[in-house]
């Protein structure tokens, strides 16, 4: 009966997932009792969310030509749409597809992440398409961190070409297994650790730590993905307080819309660890509301089926007040030099000497297994691949065109109208 009830309870969780933050808000907002909620009614005060699984207080104007985007040297002027056999459909976001691509001259395989200008637009996200950018441009020094190659634009699309990655989300993993044993958990939490210490040492907070966000490589070492609500700027003691997030991993300073720092990123990692360990995130509720709650009020309990100091761990990640919290003091180092993670020779995780403990064993590149049929299946749009016919530059395509100025060199709008 337990058994059961623990299916039940992750079916309805996946399902959740996938449905995204906008309709959870309309649930809550739909349900009496729970707008009754002091909490809740706080929660509800903020802004519809712009996309599934981000909520922003204060989204950015449309860019005024003094403000265009300008993504510099990660431009390809010579780059177009017809240099790649688009071939597989591997994702899907809010603003476009990413999809496996070969290049035509080199051969090498990308995952191409592409873009619809106007959906960017409409829904004002210019600033976290810069931030993605800046992101990136910056990750090539990181074994964990997924790396950009370069990008380029047509009239009506942005193309990001990245690493190939197809080892699977760890979500993906999570989902078939339910859980893992402690030391492959210890593993993927310190490969996502050194990453997300990293970042910090830019001045970057992730903000968005989920097990989607977590690739998996060929070989099944951990790879970041996904740096649109990053957060650039932040300096040691540096806070910000835009409402953002996933509900499941939201902490608690950002629930109550106080100003949140690098502690974030602990108090995430403390839940995903805490979800390869036990299967569900912690505080999970199938009632959004109560699950704000939890995570508010509710304090941590831990089963008994995990070492001492597994548990230590996620009691000092999983601190609510974020001034308390493992990783307030001393960043990084301090998960770094915890008991836990005492079997780990850094020196040896950031080089990729340790064998992971699962491989994804993918044939190559064209080995699809641990993608989402539900992308795969899906066919390849024919104006991926090509830029866009005149007819289809419209007033409003053109609008889209001028606000990425600088994003790479794109024929101008004029010579197609």
């Amino acid at each position: 009966m337990k058994e059961e009830a623990i299916k039940s309870s992750l079916k309805a969780f996946m399902k959740q997932r996938r449905m995204g933050l906008n309709d959870f808000i309309q649930k809550i907002a739909n349900n009496s009792y729970a707008c009754k909620h002091p909490d809740v009614q706080s929660i509800l005060k903020i802004s519809q969310p712009q996309e599934p699984e981000l909520m922003n207080a204060n989204p950015s104007p449309p860019p005024s030509p003094s403000q265009q985007i300008n993504l510099g040297p990660s431009s390809n002027p010579h780059a177009k749409p017809s240099d790649f056999h688009f071939l597989k459909v591997i994702g899907k976001g809010s603003f476009g597809k990413v999809l496996l691509a070969r290049h035509k001259a080199e051969e090498a395989f990308y995952a191409v992440k592409v873009l619809q200008k106007k959906a960017i637009l409409k829904k004002k996200e210019e600033k976290h398409i810069m931030s993605e950018r800046n992101v990136l441009l910056k990750n090539v020094k990181h074994p964990f961190l997924v790396g950009l190659h370069f990008s380029f634009q047509t009239a009506d699309k942005l193309y990001f070409v990245l690493d190939y990655i197809n080892g699977g989300e760890l979500f993906y993993h999570l989902q078939r297994e339910r859980c893992f044993l402690e030391p492959r958990a210890r593993f993927y939490a310190a490969e996502i650790a050194s990453a997300l210490g990293y970042l910090h040492s830019l001045n970057i907070v992730y903000r968005d730590l989920k097990p989607e966000n977590i690739l998996l490589d060929s070989q099944g070492h951990i790879v970041l993905t996904d740096f649109g609500l990053c957060k650039e700027n932040i300096e040691q003691n540096g806070t910000t307080s835009t409402f953002c997030g996933t509900p499941e991993y939201l902490a608690p300073e950002v629930l109550h819309k106080q100003p949140y720092d690098r502690t974030v990123d602990w108090w995430c990692l403390g839940a995903v660890l805490y979800e390869m360990l036990y299967g569900l995130p912690p505080f999970y509720s199938r009632n959004t509301a109560e699950m704000y709650d939890n995570i508010l009020n509710k304090p941590l309990q831990l089963k008994p089926n995990i070492t001492n100091s597994a548990r230590h761990l996620l009691e000092g990640l999983l601190q609510k007040d974020r001034t308390k919290r493992l990783g307030a003091k001393d960043d990084f180092m301090e998960i770094k030099n915890h008991v836990f993670f005492s079997v780990i020779n850094w020196d040896d995780l950031i080089n990729k000497k340790i064998t992971p403990p699962f491989n994804p064993n993918v044939s190559g590149p064209s080995d699809l297994r641990h993608f989402d049929p539900e992308f795969t299946e899906e066919p390849v749009p024919n104006s991926i691949g090509r830029s866009p016919d005149s007819i289809l530059l419209t007033a409003s395509v053109k609008e889209a065109a001028e606000a990425f100025l600088g994003f790479s060199y794109a024929p101008p709008v004029d010579s197609f109208l």
